[in-house]
C-alpha cells in the first residue's frame, strides 16, 4: 500500500545526508532545512564545477558541504540517505550503509511521501517530456493548477518544498528515480514505451524494462495505468489486479480503448460516450507522436476533461525544443533538431518521421546500445552519416560498408561537413542516439550548439 506521511516526522537535529546536488539535491536541502535538519551534501564534483550561488546558498542553510568525492564515514554516520536520481543506487557507500540499517530513499520517494497531490506520472524511453509538457498544459486550459515536472527539469520536491497547493501534479518519471521506490502511488500511471536504453548503466535490457514496469507497482483499485499497446514488450506484461488498465495502439482492436479509425481518434471508456476527435492540425510529425496522442487522449477523457477542451489542446500544441525541430531552411536544405534523441530507438523514430532525403548527425556519448537498429533505418533514407564524439568509432564500425560516412571534430564541422554533401530538397537530421555528456552540458546544450552552427551557415 501507498503510505504517505500522516504528519510530517520530526527531522529537527537529525543527522540527514542529501547525495548529489543537481537540482533534486538541492530542493531537498531547501525542504531540510526548513524542518531542523542537520544536513549534509556529497557531491562527487568538485567545490569549483558547482555554480556558486548553489554554494553560497548552501553554506547559508549552514549545510556541510563534501564535494571532490564521498567519505565513508558520512554514509555509515548517517540516520537517513536521501539520493539524486543520478546517483546509482547500488553504489558501494549506499549498500554499506544499507547494510548498518541507515534508510536510503530517493527524491521522488521522499516527495512523494510529503505531499497528497493526485499524481500523473508519465515514463518511457521517448516521449515523456513532450507529453508530461502536454499533458500540464491540457490541464490548464482545463481550468486546473498544475505542478509539472519531475525528470523534466523541476524536481517533485520542488513541489513539496514550496508550499503552493496544485490539483494534480504531472510528472516524467525516469527508471533511475523508479530504481529507488518504496510506496511511490501515482493516480494515473502512464508507460509510452520500452526500448533498449541505459544499457551502460543496467546489467542487461530486462533489468531496465524492470525498473519501468515499478511505476505501477504500489497501484490500487480507482487508479489507472495507460500503456501503450502497440508496443512489443508492454502488451504482453501482467499488470496489478483491480488498477484499470486502458489501452491504446494506432490500429482498432479488441480491448483498445483508444485507436485511429476514418482518420480520427477514437476514445472508448466505460461508462461513457465514445469520442472521435480530429488531428489533422496536429503539427508533431511521425507515428510515435500519433501515439502520444492517443495517450494524451486517454488520460484527459479519464480525468473528465470537456472534449472541447482536449480538442483545444491537441489544436494549439507546438511540441518542444530538441524534439523533432525543424530551425532553419538554408539554400533549400532543412536542418532539424532532434537532440533530445538520446538512445537508438529514438534515433530511429526520427529518421522514419522524415520524408526528405537524409543526411544524419549522430554520436555522442555511448549507452552500451546495438547501432544496429540505426543502419537498418538508415538504408535507403540516409545519404550520408557524420560521425562524433566519444562513440563516433563505434558507429563508424557499425556502418562500415552499408552506408556512406564521415568524422568530425566537433558540432561546428559537423554541420558544415553536412551541408556540403547536402542538395535542395535534403534534411540533415541531427538525432545523436547518443548521450551528450562527452561534448556537452546536457542535450539542451548540445541542441544549441546545433542551433548556432546552423545560423552561421545562414550569414555565410
Amino acid at each position: 500500500m501507498y503510505e504517505k506521511y500522516n504528519s510530517i516526522p520530526n527531522f529537527s537535529g537529525k543527522k540527514i545526508l542529501v547525495v548529489g546536488l543537481g537540482l533534486s539535491g538541492i530542493w531537498t536541502v531547501r525542504w531540510l532545512a526548513g524542518h531542523g535538519a542537520s544536513i549534509t551534501a556529497s557531491d562527487t564534483k568538485p567545490e569549483r564545477d558547482i555554480d556558486s550561488t548553489v554554494i553560497k546558498e548552501l553554506r547559508e542553510l549552514e549545510v556541510t558541504l563534501e564535494t571532490g568525492g564521498h567519505k565513508a564515514e558520512t554514509f555509515l554516520g548517517s540516520e537517513m540517505i536521501i539520493i539524486s536520481p543520478g546517483v546509482s543506487n547500488d553504489m558501494d557507500l549506499l549498500l554499506a550503509a544499507k547494510k548498518r540499517g541507515v534508510p536510503v530513499i530517493g527524491e521522488l520517494e521522499f516527495a512523494g511521501r510529503l505531499i497528497d497531490t493526485p499524481i500523473i506520472a508519465v515514463t518511457g524511453t521517448n516521449g515523456k517530456s513532450t507529453v508530461t509538457t502536454f499533458m500540464g498544459l491540457l490541464l490548464e486550459n482545463a481550468g486546473f493548477k498544475v505542478f509539472i515536472g519531475g525528470n523534466i527539469g523541476t524536481p517533485l520536491m520542488a513541489h513539496a518544498a514550496g508550499g503552493k497547493k496544485a490539483d494534480y501534479a504531472v510528472i516524467e518519471v525516469s527508471s533511475f528515480q523508479l530504481d529507488t521506490i518504496e510506496t511511490f502511488c501515482p493516480f494515473i500511471s502512464v508507460i509510452l514505451n520500452i526500448s533498449p536504453d541505459h544499457l551502460d548503466r543496467y546489467n542487461n535490457y530486462e533489468s531496465y524494462v524492470q525498473s519501468k514496469l515499478r511505476i505501477f507497482e504500489n497501484q490500487v483499485p480507482g487508479q489507472y495505468l495507460i500503456i501503450n499497446d502497440d508496443d512489443k514488450r508492454l502488451c504482453s506484461i501482467d499488470f496489478p489486479q483491480g488498477v484499470s488498465v486502458l489501452r491504446y495502439g494506432i490500429e482498432e482492436k479488441g480491448g483498445r480503448n483508444a485507436f485511429i479509425r476514418d482518420k480520427r481518434i477514437r476514445v472508448c471508456l466505460d461508462g461513457l460516450e465514445d469520442r472521435a476527435f480530429s488531428f489533422e492540425a496536429f503539427v508533431l510529425p511521425g507515428r510515435h507522436n500519433l501515439e502520444n496522442l492517443l495517450a494524451l487522449m486517454l488520460a484527459g477523457m479519464t480525468l473528465g476533461i470537456n472534449p472541447e477542451v482536449i480538442q483545444k489542446t491537441v489544436d494549439q500544441f507546438k511540441g518542444l525544443p530538441n524534439r523533432l525541430e525543424q530551425t532553419s531552411e538554408v539554400k533549400g536544405v532543412l536542418f532539424c533538431n532532434d537532440s533530445k534523441a538520446t538512445n537508438v530507438d529514438a534515433a530511429v523514430r526520427a529518421i522514419a518521421s522524415i520524408d526528405r532525403p537524409l543526411i544524419l548527425i549522430c554520436g555522442g556519448r555511448h549507452k552500451g546500445a546495438d547501432y544496429s537498429p540505426l543502419v537498418r533505418a538508415a538504408q535507403g533514407k540516409v545519404k550520408r552519416a557524420i560521425f562524433l564524439g566519444e562513440a563516433r568509432g563505434l558507429l563508424a564500425k557499425s556502418f562500415e560498408g552499408i552506408l556512406p560516412f564521415s568524422m568530425a571534430g566537433d558540432m561546428e564541422e559537423a554541420v558544415s561537413i553536412s551541408f556540403s554533401f547536402a542538395k535542395r530538397g535534403d534534411c540533415v537530421l541531427l538525432a545523436p542516439a547518443c548521450s551528450s555528456f562527452d561534448m556537452f552540458s546536457d542535450y539542451s546544450h548540445r541542441g544549441r550548439i546545433f542551433r548556432d552552427a546552423v545560423e552561421r551557415l545562414c550569414r555565410d
